[in-house]
């Protein structure tokens, strides 16, 4: 049943929407840049220190097709993969506008990731072209016989050049960007072209390819009006990484979709560092995980009188009470919680416009966005239950406009896992239940990934990586709630009859995961055992494991920021 009323308005917004992204003309560098104001400020990027680089549009219109024009000399044109290893800069964002005015398709890779975890990305997507900071280049250079091969051909480095194999072609950035060759045309491929391939993690198997059209920016462009609340005066900060989809999708695309002045922060996190940001630039609408806003309310930072902030939204995992409890003193506003995935971009809010304002529940990630329909089904029957009661949040395809995702790249049984009842549903693979008015409360993953600091990690990849680690007969991981984070990992691991447990051999473990995987996702506590429960067919059951940890006596302290 819909228990969301219609408004025509909004309904209307949602196909001029549509039709706009959907074009068979559509032009990426027309739709996220040219058609701007060229004075108006495209980002402020902010360091570490405070100092700031301004870009407008008309800068960024520029230096993209010069850098265009160089990676077209090196093969870059439609559909050609081409993958960032890069934080944060004014550099990367060239980049990424020059990646689609050729209609190449952009790849992101998480600057935490190890070396196993990019060539498995980069091989998967078979990317041409990667552009990385100098401090990440040594990480392409492949030195593990189990590594999966690439067709990396050319790198491009952002800062001083590395050393990189002969069969790698490395050039500067800054040579790139003085290429002297034709004038770049900005590629109209269409909105079923391909213009991200990026990539979300599950309870098994590989990591899974997502690739996306430009006609999602529809939904996405919606989500920054709808859900954000973006107006043209905004000065607008999405804090999350774009390494990953949220930062990527409403951090980058939305922004750029809107013409709005943007900020962006270099480097990781800091709490003084933050409050800096909002104070001296001036922000009107801040977004970031719910990691963050619980970090600024532990820190010892004092929050700065006077701040300009109208919204504050949160993404990635359920926000708490307590966040807003402490925001509405500490920011001056509440921060609204919002709901979406890799797959989809947002899809269920707390929106900020006014025509969908409500005052917040607490537990409540709001109602569905115009452009999707949500529903509540059964466990077991593809039927949707009544309200209130706890079931798979999923989505009617036919009834939602914004709707994009078809299958995961080369993996049909995936694929398929993710829809129901003849494909009418795209399953969630969250459970959840839905009240007489509409707002969704989220209660459960129906699957195992662990979202922590709003970054969703497969267990499967975490514990393909201890399981290699020669001293480990088997293992498994699992979330257990943290304070600052929402979820850490902790492993439960067997080791071999040769190997001795203790914290040297625990240390050694984390260290592991660090330096195959990523800095971010090793588990904060590692529990020797002697056996892991499983199903009759071998399967671990982590929720055994999670229901033992949930029990045990001793709880753990929360981890520290790293």
């Amino acid at each position: 049943m819909d228990r969301q009323p219609h408004n025509p308005a909004l309904d209307r917004r949602v196909a001029e929407l549509v039709a706009e992204y959907s074009g068979r003309s559509a032009s990426l560098a027309w739709l996220l840049c040219d058609r701007h104001d060229p004075t108006r400020v495209a980002y402020d990027v902010v360091d570490s220190q405070g100092r700031s680089e301004r870009l407008t549009y008309g800068e960024l219109t520029r230096r993209s097709a010069s850098f265009a024009a160089g990676l077209a000399s090196m093969g870059v044109g439609p559909g050609v993969r081409v993958a960032t290893l890069a934080g944060k800069s004014a550099e990367y964002l060239i980049a990424l506008m020059a990646i689609w005015r050729l209609g190449a398709v952009h790849v992101p890779l998480f600057t935490a990731f190890a070396p196993p975890a990019i060539a498995l990305r980069l091989a998967g997507s078979a990317a041409k072209v990667v552009i990385c900071d100098s401090a990440q280049a040594s990480k392409l250079i492949a030195t593990d016989a189990d590594l999966p091969e690439t067709v990396v051909s050319h790198v491009v480095i952002i800062g001083e050049s590395e050393a990189l194999p002969e069969s790698v072609c490395a050039h500067t950035f800054h040579d790139v960007l003085a290429h002297d060759g034709s004038k770049i045309v900005p590629a109209a491929l269409g909105g079923d072209a391909p213009f991200i391939h990026i990539y979300t993690s599950g309870t098994t198997g590989k990591p899974k390819g997502v690739v996306v059209p430009i006609r999602a920016i529809a939904a996405f462009r919606a989500y920054v009006e709808f859900g954000i609340g973006l107006r043209d005066n905004d000065v607008y900060w999405c804090a999350a990484d774009p390494g990953w989809a949220y930062g990527l999708y409403f951090g980058v695309i939305g922004s750029l979709s809107t013409g709005v002045h943007s900020l962006m922060l270099k480097g990781g996190f800091d709490a003084a560092a933050t409050y800096r940001v909002l104070d001296e630039h001036g922000a009107t609408s801040f977004a970031a995980a719910p990691t963050v806003y619980r970090s600024l309310m532990c820190s010892d930072a004092p929050a700065p009188r006077g701040l300009k902030l109208r919204c504050a939204s949160s993404a990635g995992e359920p926000l708490t009470p307590d966040v807003n409890e402490w925001a509405a003193a500490a920011l001056g506003v509440q921060v609204h919680d919002h709901y979406g995935q890799t797959e989809a971009g947002m899809l269920i809010n707390n929106h900020h416009d006014p025509r969908l304002a409500r005052p917040i529940q607490p537990g409540s990630m709001g109602i569905a966005m115009p452009g999707w329909k949500a529903v509540v089904l059964d466990r077991g029957e593809d039927v949707e239950v009544p309200a209130g009661e706890v079931g798979r949040v999923a989505f009617d395809i036919a009834e939602s406009p914004f709707a994009w995702f078809a299958d995961y790249e080369g993996a049909p049984e995936k694929s398929a896992e993710k829809f129901a009842a003849g494909r009418k549903y795209y399953l969630s693979g969250d459970l959840g239940r839905m009240d007489n008015a509409g707002a969704f409360f989220f209660s459960s993953r129906e699957d195992d990934v662990i979202i922590m600091a709003g970054y969703r990690i497969g267990p499967f990849e975490v514990e393909s990586v201890i399981a290699a680690h020669p001293a480990v007969a088997e293992c498994a991981v699992i979330a257990v709630a943290d304070k600052i984070r929402g979820e850490v990992i902790e492993a439960y691991v067997v080791l071999r009859s040769s190997a001795t447990p203790g914290p040297e051999m625990a240390a050694e473990i984390q260290q592991w995961v660090k330096n195959r995987y990523a800095a971010h996702a090793y588990p904060r506590q590692v529990h020797f055992t002697t056996e892991l429960p499983k199903t009759p067919s071998g399967k671990i059951q982590r929720f055994v494991l999670r229901e033992a940890r949930k029990n045990s006596a001793s709880a753990d302290s929360p981890a520290s920021l790293p």
